[in-house]
Parts: C-alpha cells; sequence; structure tokens
C-alpha cells in the first residue's frame, strides 16, 4: 500500500452545471418513449429522504440501527419547459391556447447532465448523465411581478417525488448516474442514441435493465422491417423480427391486422435490442 498523497495535478476535481435536459413521457404500457428537449433548465437540487435510523436497544445498551427505505426527491428550476410538461403540471389544452388548470397530472421520466471538471484540463474532463424515472411534479408557486428597470424572467421551480422501478439483482431504484470517465465510450453513445434520438429513430428513456444491458455488452442490434399493406382486405400484416415489437395506439400487435382508417404503426425494441443508427421505426399507413 502506497503512501496517501493530496492534491495531486489533475487530482482536484470538481462538478458543475446542468444541461441537456429531456421530458420524457411514458405511453399506455409504461414505456418512456417519448421524448423533448428541456431548454433553459437552470437547476435541478437533489433531495434524497428517508434513510432514517430507528435505533432499537436490548440488554441496556443501543442494540442496532434499522434504517428505513430511501427515496428521490428533487426540486427543478426553468426559465420555460416543454409544452409536453403542463400535463405533469396539471394542465390541459382541450382547445389551441385554452389551459384548464387543477387536472390529473401525468408521471414523467428526464435526464440531463452535469459537468466534471479538474484542476489540469478544467472543464473538458467529461460529464455525468442524470437519469431519473417515476417522476410526479407536485404544485409549486409561480410569482408574477411587474416589470421594472430591472427586467428578468421568471423562473418556475417544481417539486418532484418519484416513484422507484425494478432493476433485476438490486433494490427498486428512480435514478441511474453514468461517468463518462470510466464508462466505455461506444456503450455511452449507444445510450445517447436513445436518450437523445437518432437519425430516423425518436429519443427514450431506457429502463434500468436496459441501461446496465448497453453497459455489460449484452444488446444486439435489430433492424426493423416495414409492415405491408394489402387494400383489397384492409390489413395490415406486422413482420416478426426478434427483439422488436410493433405498436398501433400504443397496444402491441402481432400479425394481420385490419383496419378501417388511417393508422400509424410504430417499433420498438426490447429489453437488450437496439435499432442501428439510422432506421426508420414509424410508418403512416393510409386506409384505402
Amino acid at each position: 500500500m502506497s503512501k496517501l498523497t493530496w492534491d495531486t495535478v489533475g487530482g482536484r476535481r470538481y462538478e458543475t452545471g446542468v444541461d441537456r435536459g429531456v421530458l420524457y413521457l411514458p405511453n399506455s404500457q409504461g414505456v418512456y418513449d417519448t421524448g423533448v428537449a428541456w431548454n433553459g433548465l437552470t437547476k435541478v437540487s437533489e433531495k434524497p429522504t428517508g434513510a432514517t435510523p430507528t435505533p432499537l436497544y436490548a440488554d441496556n445498551i443501543k442494540y442496532l440501527n434499522l434504517i428505513s427505505t430511501e427515496y428521490f426527491e428533487a426540486d427543478v428550476s426553468a426559465y420555460t419547459y416543454p409544452e409536453e410538461f403542463a400535463q405533469c403540471d396539471g394542465s390541459q389544452e382541450p382547445e389551441a391556447g385554452v389551459a384548464i388548470g387543477q387536472q390529473p397530472r401525468v408521471s414523467f421520466g428526464m435526464c440531463y447532465r452535469t459537468t466534471l471538471g479538474n484542476d489540469l484540463t478544467g472543464l473538458t474532463s467529461g460529464y455525468k448523465l442524470h437519469l431519473v424515472y417515476g417522476c410526479f411534479a407536485a404544485p409549486s408557486q409561480k410569482d408574477f411581478a411587474t416589470i421594472n428597470d430591472s427586467p428578468t424572467a421568471i423562473e418556475f421551480t417544481w417539486s418532484v417525488t418519484t416513484t422507484p422501478v425494478s432493476v433485476t439483482g438490486y433494490e427498486p431504484t428512480a435514478t441511474l448516474t453514468i461517468d463518462s470517465t470510466k464508462v466505455d465510450a461506444g456503450a455511452l453513445a449507444t445510450l445517447e442514441g436513445f436518450l437523445y434520438g437518432t437519425t430516423g429513430t425518436d429519443p427514450s428513456l431506457p429502463t434500468p435493465d436496459d441501461v446496465l444491458a448497453i453497459f455489460s455488452g449484452t444488446v444486439t442490434v435489430a433492424t426493423p422491417v416495414a409492415p405491408t399493406y394489402t387494400a383489397g382486405t384492409h390489413t395490415i400484416t406486422i413482420p416478426t423480427v426478434p427483439g422488436i415489437t410493433y405498436f398501433i395506439n400504443e397496444a402491441p400487435v402481432t400479425g394481420d391486422v385490419v383496419i378501417t382508417v388511417d393508422t400509424v404503426v410504430t417499433a420498438s425494441p426490447n429489453q437488450g435490442y437496439k435499432f442501428p443508427d439510422v432506421s426508420v421505426d414509424e410508418w403512416l399507413i393510409p386506409f384505402s
């Protein structure tokens, strides 16, 4: 064992900033298959709760501590938010431009990036990706003030609680953190292809098991095949492709499907699979 040293060159590390926010909405199956950019993100204050010790006493001494379950909470601040977030904030828009408040709140997922730095390379050392699942935004205060000689933009803040999701071999979790300085660059690029989307593939938030599969090297490339359509019988034939599930109106479909209106078919990779960087995963089938 070598002697400990402090403040070596390149060893003065720090973490700062927040950017590349993404909001993910789940479909009816609970899959976060719709991702939109969250511009104007200013702060994410992580506030884990729980993990509270309960002391037990025996034999006239403190016998042990029982630790309660830990949960992830956060305060999210931003100058603006995606239109899709309105439903997560208890608002519905029955007519364009007309919003109704105090409506049921929709759960969501999100990710954001923080920057890693050190005394040698500054802010170019790397970054961390923070993935958050099962989020609910609580009603929050919004302060509207008069414009004066020092105008400023309104900053919105939401208190976010989470419901953990399952992860094989571990306790359920609401968060994953990926350090770009420690993981394989190719696997990181694959994950970012999911998170931010690629040409022909929509952004999505993989499950914790999917993320672990990416970095364990067990992800298989599956290429979507377009469904076929027979106009005479108005029948869509869904192809069978290992590792891919096809959906119509967010419901999984197989075999032959008879349609009565224009129909959109989408494809999604199953756990342990991914699409090529350039692929088509959505098809509009016109009823004819």
